[in-house]
């Protein structure tokens, strides 16, 4: 029986990646993965896909509706599906492949199967077959990600009413579609589905859109959003939906009660979170204690409270985030190598992957305001930005957040075409501890539509030029 020093459950961006930098760090490594291919549920079923049918999404509407002021005329834009989803499917097998790519040149041994944790130190693998394997290690990572979250009273057939999963997968436009949650991943599939043509409505249980998201973004994305076409149900909560004839009733109440109505769609997309997936991996059994929402209980150094048994990612506290749990599987690695891993929480960026784009990273004024800390604002507007105004794309802004007394960059938010590029530089910046007066001397090239970023700073430590 093979002995390695580390065995990793779960082959996500948080797995696979701490298993690499194990084994660049001379590690012996196994990895066993429940699904045919590795890459988790970013790779196969959320990030990857989702964004390549966001792109081709945005590339139909911007034929159909943008091209026309550019000085390009081209017949209405027929839509091919199929077509559409096979982009969608190329983009998985290459991303998929790469992972395995990865695994075998860093001579990383993979293992199909369900992944059980006997005890410390043995991990029984369950092949398709039903062949077991048990695996002897030194030391034990899960990293088995999360689930969609189910909303009780509703189930989930991922054809009429389906989970992002499904939301993928469906094979024509839907007329009505009812999304039930205004986060991220609702958002998102609701847009790819808008822009081919559903008439699309978001039911969100609280007061504002995009959750724990800067306020003052979330009231301008959702009249954006809006302007699109998509339609929102606020401070309300689906209790039912019921099939009728071909298509789907969806009772709808408001959130503190009150009297329901009943939407008509043909599918209805759940999208209300995510929750740890932990299930069949003999944690009990072996004694890895959970916390009240089912979450992996971790020191600062993601060791349960099982010798030799680790757990990073969706699993444990903290945002459910692919480049969140890459972090903790290199810093882990690390650490089990005998260096100093370190992640540093409060520089995580979030993007939506919207049209325009969503992107914050630190603190949103909500929290600034609810900590007592004195802080001072700046913001910046892409429509007064020249290569915005080029584009067309001048919907949206950056507002930077910074201590009062310090001027140290506390939190950047941003909406406009490319946000999810641009809040890197708010990333490093605070990495560093910088201010915005040091974002503001940065020479930012002219024009792009960085140059937002500088004016914002600009603004938050003096004037700006351009405002």
């Amino acid at each position: 029986m093979s002995q390695y020093d580390l065995v990793v459950i779960g082959t996500g961006p948080g797995g696979y990646v701490c298993a690499i930098k194990a084994a660049q760090l001379g590690l012996k490594v196994a990895v066993v993965e429940k699904r045919a291919t590795h890459g988790g549920t970013c790779l196969n079923v959320g990030c990857i896909p989702s964004k390549a049918l966001l792109h081709a999404s945005e590339m139909f509407e911007e034929a159909g509706h943008g091209f026309e002021s550019l000085g390009i005329k081209v017949s209405k834009p027929k839509l091919d599906l199929p077509v559409m989803m096979k982009h969608k499917q190329d983009v998985i097998d290459s991303n998929v492949n790469g992972v395995a790519f990865l695994l075998k040149k860093n001579k990383i041994e993979p293992f199909h199967g369900l992944g059980r944790i006997l005890s410390a130190g043995k991990v029984e693998v369950t092949a398709e077959d039903g062949s077991k394997t048990v695996l002897e290690t030194k030391n034990i990572v899960i990293a088995t990600g999360s689930e969609v979250m189910p909303l009780p009273g509703v189930e989930i057939d991922e054809k009429q009413v389906v989970s992002s999963t499904g939301a993928l997968e469906l094979e024509k436009v839907p007329g009505k579609l009812v999304v039930v949650g205004g986060g991220v991943i609702g958002l998102e599939l609701g847009s790819v589905w808008g822009r081919l043509g559903a008439e699309v409505t978001v039911v969100e249980f609280m007061d504002k859109i995009l959750g724990p998201m800067d306020g003052d973004v979330s009231k301008n994305f959702q009249r954006m959003l809006k302007k699109q076409g998509m339609e929102f149900k606020l401070s309300s909560k689906v209790t039912g939906v019921a099939k009728k004839g071909k298509g789907l009733e969806v009772t709808v109440e408001p959130a503190k009660g009150g009297d329901a109505q009943v939407l008509e769609a043909d599918v209805v997309l759940v999208a209300i979170g995510r929750r740890p997936y932990t299930e069949g991996l003999g944690l009990q059994e072996a004694g890895v204690a959970l916390d009240a929402r089912g979450r992996i209980e971790t020191n600062g150094h993601y060791a349960t409270n099982v010798p030799g048994i680790y757990a990073i990612g969706d699993v444990i506290v903290g945002p459910m985030l692919a480049h969140k749990a890459e972090d903790e599987g290199v810093a882990l690695a690390e650490m089990l190598a005998g260096q100093a891993g370190h992640v540093n929480y409060d520089v995580i960026p979030g993007v939506v992957y919207t049209q325009p784009e969503v992107a914050s990273v630190g603190k949103t004024e909500e929290e600034l305001k609810a900590a007592g800390v004195t802080y001072k604002a700046g913001k910046f507007a892409f429509a007064a930005n020249g290569r915005a105004r080029a584009m067309n794309h001048t919907d949206g802004f950056v507002k930077v957040l910074a201590d009062a007394e310090t001027d140290r960059v506390l939190g950047v938010h941003i909406i406009g075409f490319g946000a999810g590029e641009m809040i890197h530089e708010a990333a490093v910046l605070m990495e560093f501890g910088g201010s915005s007066e040091d974002l503001g001397r940065t020479c930012h090239a002219h024009p792009t539509m960085s140059e937002a970023v500088k004016e914002a700073a600009l603004s938050t430590f003096f004037k700006p030029i351009h405002a």
